[in-house]
């Protein structure tokens, strides 16, 4: 008997990955879906007795696919395939009813253990090649460049939230190839009029090199002293900048570089504005930049008043190296 299978995420690449790590003996008919309401559409027509869901995903996430399913009382064993480590995540999609949880990228091992332990492989098997590299899934450096963002994003909220005790809440990253008079455009997240504080750190790799912008929100300052328990000196922004720059440069630096299979050193980390806006901020420091591709990844704390947007900037030298580094994900 052939099992529907649905693979729910934004990205491309992630459902490709998905696919191909399917064990090739298991008889299933796979249907994709973008988002959560694609995802949820698609279960309600019973294509998606096993569903393999992504949390970060627009029009509707993950989390509330699972409160759909659970109020309706849909027939859906959910997997959830996520970026987002923290553990807080995998208590509140247990919560809401998912099977279990895996941390991307994937891994055949783990997605046969899992189907293994709850006896789901064992319902259908087949001899024949499965549908895993369905020729219509086409990735491009920017889709393939967003979720290995994605996943260093995760990593590194999950760094953070051990630290800080608390809940990291995770955009879907924005990732452009852009010019510097379209850097503060790019920063959705980020209000024309907000005053931030602003630190940059170099890093450089074989054939890859660029810098990491932490743009912290003036207003976030004095929650984030009291979460690291600093006293408010003069010196307290300055050090909550670096302890926090630390933490989500240097994790997301090691995700990506993990991802791409190589080292990157890091340069120290210089202030390069306080209190300004990103207009200023970018116009002051634009010939540090030309064009480049850019990832943007918001970072906000459940419960407190902490907002910051981490920004990597590539040089345009580095995209050759990158797209070759990522071709054997995008093939």
């Amino acid at each position: 008997m052939t099992i529907p299978v649905l693979i729910c995420d934004d990205s491309a690449l992630a459902r490709k990955q998905m696919a191909r790590t399917l064990p090739k003996e298991w008889d299933v008919d796979i249907t994709y879906a973008t988002n959560g309401a694609e995802g949820l559409e698609a279960i309600k027509a019973g294509k998606g007795e096993i569903v393999f869901l992504d949390l970060n995903m627009p029009v509707m996430d993950g989390y509330d696919v699972l409160r759909h399913i659970q109020q309706q009382d849909l027939p859906a064993m959910v997997i959830v395939v996520s970026g987002d480590i923290q553990i807080q995540a995998h208590q509140r999609v247990k919560a809401l009813g998912a099977l279990d949880f895996i941390q991307k990228p994937v891994s055949a091992d783990a997605i046969t253990n899992i189907l293994e332990e709850y006896g789901i492989l064992t319902l259908a098997l087949k001899n024949a090649e499965p549908e895993a590299d369905n020729p219509m899934i086409k990735v491009d450096l920017r889709d393939a460049c967003q979720e290995v963002a994605n996943v260093a994003m995760g990593r590194a909220a999950d760094l953070l939230s051990k630290l800080l005790d608390v809940f990291v809440l995770l955009p879907i990253p924005n990732v452009n190839v852009l010019e510097v008079s379209e850097l503060t455009m790019a920063l959705k997240a980020t209000e024309a009029d907000a005053k931030v504080s602003a630190l940059c750190q170099g890093f450089i790799g074989a054939g890859i090199a660029g810098e990491a912008l932490l743009l912290f929100h003036d207003s976030s300052f004095a929650d984030m002293a009291k979460l690291m328990n600093m006293n408010d000196t003069t010196n307290t922004e300055i050090e909550v900048m670096m302890d926090t720059g630390n933490v989500l440069i240097g994790a997301f630096l090691n995700g990506i570089s993990e991802q791409l299979d190589m080292h990157f050193s890091q340069s120290h980390p210089v202030v390069l504005g306080r209190h300004c806006t990103v207009n200023d901020l970018i116009h002051d420091n634009s010939d540090r930049w030309s064009r480049t591709l850019a990832m943007e990844i918001n970072y906000r704390i459940e419960g407190h008043n902490v907002q910051c947007d981490l920004l990597l900037l590539f040089t345009e030298d580095s995209m050759p190296t990158l797209e070759f580094k990522l071709g054997y994900l995008m093939d």
